[in-house]
């Protein structure tokens, strides 16, 4: 649809071949988003993860933490996103997950409506079973 995706991350935490995805790869936040339209920070999932992927939470927040300062090579109307749950001072400082750019709130509750549309249609489609055409149908 002609969008540049980027993604920033320390090497540790991106799937292997993601280059192959036709996503540009960063890891540097200043580098990953300069002049981006929309900043997308996603959760980290410390539960899911077993090995040392990031050395520590707080090393994690220095590098790849969105701040108001990061936030400025980005343009200037740029769009903050966030799926939640949030890790304030993980992922996201809280004066930028609350400010002005940020569309997180209406986000997090259009999702909640996306996925009881999805589910809706899934039970309706599997509460009307397979259609058999022919006599009777």
């Amino acid at each position: 649809m002609g969008a540049r995706v980027r993604v920033v991350a320390p090497a540790t935490l991106l799937p292997a071949g993601i280059a192959d995805m036709g996503v540009e790869v960063f890891h540097s936040m200043k580098e990953g988003l300069k002049d981006a339209d929309v900043v997308m920070m996603l959760r980290l999932q410390r539960e899911r993860m077993s090995g040392a992927f990031v050395p520590s939470v707080r090393e994690y927040y220095h590098f790849y933490g969105l701040d108001a300062e990061t936030l400025k090579v980005a343009k200037e109307d740029a769009l903050v996103m966030h799926p939640g749950p949030m890790n304030r001072g993980v992922e996201i400082a809280s004066e930028v997950a609350d400010g002005p750019q940020s569309v997180i709130a209406e986000q997090v509750e259009m999702g909640v409506a996306v996925r009881m549309a999805v589910m809706e249609t899934l039970l309706v489609s599997q509460n009307q079973g397979p259609r058999s055409e022919g006599v009777g149908a």
